[in-house]
């Protein structure tokens, strides 16, 4: 089958619905499927519905079998698919609407009218399944999420794991696009209560929002911390894995995550995950056995976790665990199996 794959700005950029995005071509191409890329304005809510409004809005008709929607695109597509005649399957990382309890109602009834405009849906996480159901579902639904080998690098051995967790200060990583929603700020207060020797590398890109990652520099030196947390930047996959292997614990206490592949990436280097309730890691994150799941906004919550890590005899224990759950998980090849399975049987059902 010939695939139209549309997505919003560059696909080979870094974000997590991206490399899911990227990976889904590479797998439908190794089934001997054929991938066309269409990309769609990036930028404004706004911009995007401009864009659909267009008249030389974009035209999908008569060229591809199936029509697969990166659901951050859909700004644009409310017009587009309502002239098609191929299936029309939207991929769904994450609802505006659901990771914002504030979301402008323009927000919830254009995400309501394109799931309604889609004949089916792939959903990364149960939970945004569930929030695309409160809106309109398709009829025709899928819930595959991320694989877990996206570093094709050496993994850690269970006794360097153990060693490790004795080792040096509390080192505490961040990972993701310094923004409000993945709530660095709230790290920052919980380290700041923390009654033990720690470090943290913030890594991420640092210019998506440079007022908030403003706001969390000057925040650190108020709270007098500034001396023990380094700005890495954005890193290449290699130096990204690097700082996880060297890592006692990942702490990214989001506001909203609706899967959070980097949790997963963690684990897969004995990293101790600290993640939001609100949202998708609790599918793949036992707390206090593999991870923790802390609320969002509770820097208090942060604290108490990392303290309970900062015993090592516990931190050794939880880290082997979660190294354990990761093996456990499928592989990307796995996973994607069954998006291209999903959507060959879109093809013959219509």
């Amino acid at each position: 089958m010939h695939v139209g794959l549309v997505v919003a700005g560059d696909i080979d950029s870094g974000s997590g619905g991206f490399y899911y995005d990227r990976r889904l071509r590479e797998r439908l191409s190794a089934r001997g499927h054929d991938v066309t890329v269409v990309s769609v304005p990036r930028g404004s809510y706004g911009r995007q519905l401009l864009a659909a409004l267009s008249p030389r809005r974009l035209d999908l008709r008569g060229r591809f079998d199936v029509v697969v929607e990166d659901g951050l695109a859909q700004p644009a597509l409310l017009a587009v698919n309502r002239v098609l005649r191929v299936p029309t399957v939207a991929v769904v990382h994450m609802l505006r609407s659901q990771a914002a309890s504030t979301a402008p109602l323009a927000v919830r009834v254009a995400e309501r009218s394109f799931l309604r405009s889609c004949d089916a849906a792939i959903y990364n996480s149960a939970a945004t399944k569930q929030a695309g159901t409160r809106l309109a579902s398709p009829p025709h639904t899928a819930v595959i999420p991320p694989g877990r080998d996206r570093f094709d690098l050496p993994r850690p051995s269970r006794s360097s794991v153990r060693q490790r967790a004795g080792e040096g200060p509390l080192s505490v990583v961040f990972l993701g696009n310094v923004v409000e929603r993945k709530g660095l700020d709230t790290l920052l207060e919980g380290l700041a209560a923390l009654d033990a020797d720690w470090r943290l590398t913030v890594v991420g890109d640092t210019t998506v929002d440079p007022a908030y990652t403003a706001s969390t520099r000057k925040l650190a030196r108020r709270l007098a911390i500034d001396d023990r947390v380094t700005y890495a930047g954005r890193l290449p996959d290699a130096e990204v894995a690097a700082h996880l292997r060297r890592g006692h614990a990942l702490a990214v206490p989001s506001r909203y995550e609706p899967f959070g592949m980097a949790y997963l990436e963690a684990m897969g280097y004995g990293c101790v995950p600290i993640a939001t309730t609100n949202g998708g890691p609790a599918e793949f994150i036992r707390d206090g056995e593999t991870g923790c799941l802390v609320p969002p906004e509770s820097p208090a919550a942060i604290t108490d976790r990392l303290a309970e890590l900062a015993d090592r005899e516990t931190l050794a224990a939880i880290s082997t665990a979660a190294l354990s759950a990761f093996e456990q998980h499928p592989t990307w090849e796995v996973t994607l199996d069954d998006a291209v399975d999903f959507l060959e049987a879109q093809c013959q059902t219509t």
